[in-house]
């Protein structure tokens, strides 16, 4: 049997399960509610400048109710709270899949040497993914961001340095299963090297996992990004930042009034993240189903 006829079966069985993992989430409302709610907000943050007014236009109308003229009522400082929640998206949308990127691609590369290679190199990264693990996430953010000043770069490099210890130790696991395998033994015999059999014959088979993974961190990322944006160290002022909205009018609860230019944020992270976290679930039923 030449190697184009051994080779033909098992394109075949791949297009098969790719056929199989695309029709699971075509059927699972799962998936299909998460992809339903983020693509609303993808669709706010490209459309935003086109079809909605500027966010940071000013008005009369300081802290008003949601009314017809201001669905969202006002901020404190006149400004549309509906123009500026749907403007708040793209800040979050374009820094949060970007970190989660690169904190995957970190992470699985790290999780590959150490699944691949084990002995003294995995015990050393090891040792060094459990000591960044072992710090809290927020905390090792803040630093970071404090000592080089916020922005947008920053916070995409932090948050994508934290996440990298935690895909990292995914991949570890689902490489320490491949490793064993007949295909990798063959490729040693054929005298293949490291970096091939890494990402030309064990990636391809830990893809799985690595997805699930991205989807998973990127609600996380989402709920930092926000966080760190709360607490005055993501994106400054003016920004329609959702953290920062919260951050600059969540005093005004405490007389029970003007609730609007809060409550409406939080939703929106609330939903963003409930959305990705939908369709994580989703997109691992399909790879089980």
């Amino acid at each position: 049997m030449s190697a184009i006829e051994a080779a033909a079966p098992t394109r075949s069985a791949a297009s098969v399960q790719r056929h199989e993992t695309l029709h699971v989430l075509a059927r699972s409302k799962t998936f299909l509610a998460g992809a339903t709610i983020v693509g609303f907000w993808v669709l706010c943050a490209i459309f935003q400048a086109r079809f909605f007014q500027d966010p940071n236009a000013l008005s009369v109308h300081q802290l008003a109710s949601p009314s017809g003229s201001h669905w969202f009522g006002t901020d404190r400082n006149g400004r549309d709270t509906f123009a500026r929640v749907i403007a708040g998206a793209r800040d979050i949308l374009e820094i949060a899949p970007a970190a989660t990127l690169l904190g995957t691609v970190l992470g699985t590369a790290l999780g590959l040497v150490m699944g691949y290679f084990r002995g003294i190199v995995d015990d050393v990264l090891g040792r060094l993914v459990d000591a960044v693990l072992s710090l809290p996430v927020v905390i090792v953010a803040l630093l970071a961001i404090v000592s080089v000043g916020p922005s947008k770069q920053t916070t995409i490099l932090v948050v994508g340095f934290v996440f990298t210890p935690l895909i990292a130790r995914t991949v570890r696991s689902a490489v320490l299963s491949e490793r064993e395998l007949e295909y990798v033994s063959a490729a040693q015999l054929r005298n293949e090297r490291a970096p091939y059999i890494l990402f030309a014959e064990i990636l391809p088979n830990v893809l799985q996992p690595v997805i699930v993974e991205f989807t998973v961190r990127l609600g996380y990322a989402v709920f930092t990004v926000a966080t760190l944006s709360f607490l005055g160290f993501g994106i400054p002022p003016p920004s329609p930042d959702w953290g920062v909205q919260v951050a600059d009018h969540y005093g005004f609860l405490s007389g029970g009034f003007a609730v609007w230019p809060v409550l409406f944020p939080s939703l929106a992270i609330a939903s963003l993240v409930i959305g990705v976290s939908l369709l994580a679930d989703g997109i691992a039923q399909g790879f089980d189903g």
